[in-house]
């Protein structure tokens, strides 16, 4: 077994005993500085690295690689620059599918925890401050009959649409914003009939909970900034479950701040870990800690397939889940 992987933070089983399987495995004790796995990935001592989304694997280090493949412990790729993998012959997988459910989940706590003000609510009550039944205590806002606007309507979207029907939700989508493109009926499969798509532009100004569920690209970089946020309706909620920099986190604290919006529930954020200025201090938000796939099944399964990606890598087979297969050396 001469395959030898480096593992950037432990994973759940069973990804680390397939690993040790099929070879030698070594998990960092802690997370790697950008120099430190540079200089790892360019040693010639593994074939393969299993990293984080944390782990930015961009075109100077990926030219001084000396690896066949990195498998991402994540759906999203948006640490890794693929093109310059794809230049270097160097792989990619990544683990999707398995954590629509989990992650749609979180978009919809996220609904319904910013609508009834569920985290001021909680401060409340622990604080001491819960007199008893008040008629206008902590007033929220419905979530049955309002309107949801997706933005994307990808696989986690599509969950995260069903679970807003079930709620008596009006659901609206862009499914590839900023641009658009119509959907066939045969592409909105059991949508037919249920949901609306409408341009980008529209379904800013139309909801009342904004949810994203973009890629993160150079098109939606700061995909809602200042003036998507001035747009939306001063009583909206916008909800982020895909990637931090789809938002323009300075802009957004502003805009909670003069309430040109009425709040924000977020799972992740600009510039992981920290959090834009102001933001942690404003009441009218839920806040957190990068939890969408954080559920025992969910992060174990995300275990076994990245695993099992740098496993194929390894013994120069194409990875379960392929991000810019086939290259060539």
């Amino acid at each position: 077994m001469g395959n030898h992987f480096l593992v950037t933070a432990a994973i759940p089983e069973p990804g680390l005993q397939f690993l040790s399987d099929a070879g030698q495995v070594t998990v960092l004790p802690e997370p790697p500085s950008y120099g430190t796995l540079a200089t790892l990935c360019a040693s010639g001592d593994f074939d393969v690295v299993l990293t984080q989304l944390r782990d930015v694997i961009d075109a100077p280090l990926l030219a001084d690689a000396r690896v066949k493949g990195f498998s991402n412990y994540a759906v999203g790729y948006n640490n890794i620059d693929i093109d310059a993998a794809t230049r270097h012959g160097i792989l990619v997988g990544n683990t999707p599918g398995v954590l629509t459910d989990a992650t749609a989940d979180i978009a919809m706590l996220l609904i319904l925890g910013t609508a009834r003000r569920v985290v001021e609510a909680d401060r409340l009550v622990r604080d001491g401050n819960f007199l008893g039944w008040e008629p206008k205590l902590l007033l929220g806002r419905d979530v049955s009959g309002a309107v949801l606007g997706l933005a994307g309507f990808g696989r986690i979207a599509r969950a995260t649409a069903r679970r807003a029907l079930g709620f008596g939700m009006e659901v609206i989508f862009s499914p590839r914003p900023p641009d658009d493109r119509p959907l066939s009926d045969e592409e909105l499969g059991e949508f037919v009939g249920k949901v609306r798509q409408v341009p980008w532009a529209e379904l800013v100004e139309q909801n009342d909970f904004l949810s994203l569920h973009v890629p993160l690209n150079d098109q939606t970089r700061h995909l809602v900034d200042a003036d998507v946020l001035q747009r939306m309706k001063p009583g909206a909620i916008l909800i982020n479950t895909a990637r931090g920099p789809v938002v323009d986190e300075t802009a957004l604290v502003e805009a909670l701040r003069n309430g040109a919006i009425a709040g924000a529930g977020l799972d992740v954020f600009e510039d992981e870990p920290q959090l834009a200025p102001g933001l942690a201090e404003l009441p009218n938000t839920v806040l957190l800690p990068h939890v969408g796939s954080a559920t025992v099944r969910v992060r174990s399964e995300m275990a076994r397939l990245s695993a099992l990606n740098a496993v194929a890598i390894a013994e120069g087979r194409l990875p379960l889940h392929p991000v810019n297969a086939p290259v060539t050396a």
